[in-house]
């Protein structure tokens, strides 16, 4: 991070989660400045071993962190995780609560022993009826109507991304932030729970809220009733897919007479913004046409001086291309254990007109850290032979 934004420098977090909700919420705030330490079991985080679609989790949500690993089925490595939490400011987890509370970590206890630690748990729920189910992304997906509103009708789909579980760990780092404003006026620590459920019902509050309003359901998505002119996905006459967006009447009579259909913008029926939203079904194949005999090159360069809302349709990998992506502070190179690098975003701010810079963005190896922070806190070699595992013991 560069000098001027590392508003969390000197603040420890203990990491003890899997997967992306937990790491995702560690990795924000290890790019705020945060010592993020990652404790991982003997064998190292599964989420490492993954492959095909969840070969880039591990890689993307753990930049930057420290790695420790500790047998928590040993009274000797749950021993070294009491002594690396009492030198934390903020404890982060993912683990079932009674999982926890067999080992004596759940947050009421890690509070009670450390007052003002801050105790950031990802959990599925929320504290109520479903507090103890399993979830996953695509779980809360299906069950806040998410799903639905995104595949046409009958075919539920999930979004293309693991949008739940990132903004569920942008949530959690949102809440630890509170909570260490909060110490500084209280001097206390703070339990911070965080629901993927309830993550998504708030992504899908704004149909939630029509209903309750209008007393009607929205349909999905690919079936939705337009509230713009044009909003849709054309092909261009050398057989690109482009999306253009009209939502304005001044939008719509630039887009015409870019597309050379005065007949349309001059016609009667279309001189306010609702007549031209009730008659897509017969405006919009004429706009297509129009679109069609265009190149795609040639329409973007007269859409954005003229602000019209307009994108290509690509792939994930083909962001690498794009000039904005790789404009200075789009993406940061870290390297694997191996030694590979791969290329990734930092933070979608600026702070002063610049991106905050992440420090230290490469991966670390299995326990890579692991003699060093344990014996940081007074434990021998022999001490942390028996933490890790590497030693057996009688637990």
């Amino acid at each position: 991070m560069s000098d001027a934004f590392m508003p969390l420098e000197g603040i420890r977090v203990v990491e003890m989660s899997h997967m992306i909700m937990g790491p995702s919420c560690g990795m924000f705030l290890g790019f705020l400045g945060a010592e993020v330490i990652k404790v991982e079991p003997p064998e190292g985080d599964k989420t490492r071993h993954l492959t095909g679609m969840g070969r880039g989790f591990f890689p993307t949500f753990n930049r930057g962190k420290r790695s420790v690993t500790l047998d928590l089925k040993t009274a000797a490595g749950r021993e070294a995780l009491d002594k690396l939490i009492a030198t934390a400011d903020v404890f982060l987890e993912n683990f079932r609560d009674e999982s926890l509370a067999k080992m004596a970590f759940s947050p009421d206890e890690l509070r009670k022993r450390y007052p003002s630690l801050i105790v950031a748990s990802c959990k599925g729920f929320l504290k109520g009826p479903y507090e103890n189910r399993t979830a996953m992304d695509e779980v809360v997906q299906m069950m806040t109507g998410m799903a639905y509103m995104t595949g046409p009708t009958g075919r539920p789909l999930r979004i293309g991304s693991s949008a739940n579980d990132i903004m569920g760990g942008l949530f959690g780092a949102f809440g630890v932030l509170g909570a260490l404003i909060q110490r500084q006026k209280d001097g206390k620590g703070h339990a911070v729970r965080v629901g993927l459920f309830e993550n998504c019902l708030l992504l899908v509050a704004q149909h939630m809220v029509q209903y309750d309003i209008e007393g009607r359901e929205a349909p999905p998505m690919p079936e939705r009733e337009f509230s713009w002119p044009v909003y849709d996905i054309f092909e261009t006459g050398d057989n690109r897919q482009i999306f253009i967006g009209a939502v304005t009447e001044g939008q719509w009579v630039i887009l015409c007479d870019l597309l050379d259909l005065g007949a349309l913008k001059n016609d009667p029926r279309l001189q306010t913004r609702m007549d031209q939203i009730n008659a897509r079904d017969w405006t919009i194949p004429i706009v297509a046409e129009a679109v069609r005999r265009h190149e795609f090159d040639s329409l973007i360069k007269a859409f954005e001086p003229a602000g019209i809302p307009f994108s290509p349709i690509h792939r994930p990998a083909e962001m690498y291309a794009d000039p904005h992506v790789t404009r200075p502070g789009g993406l940061y190179t870290s390297q694997l254990p191996e030694g590979q690098t791969f290329r990734a975003p930092g933070f979608p701010f600026e702070v002063d007109g610049a991106a905050p810079v992440p420090f230290g963005l490469d991966l670390p190896e299995v326990g890579e850290d692991t003699a060093t922070v344990l014996g940081s806190l007074g434990l021998d070699d022999a001490a942390i032979a028996a933490a890790t595992g590497s030693l057996k013991e009688t637990a």
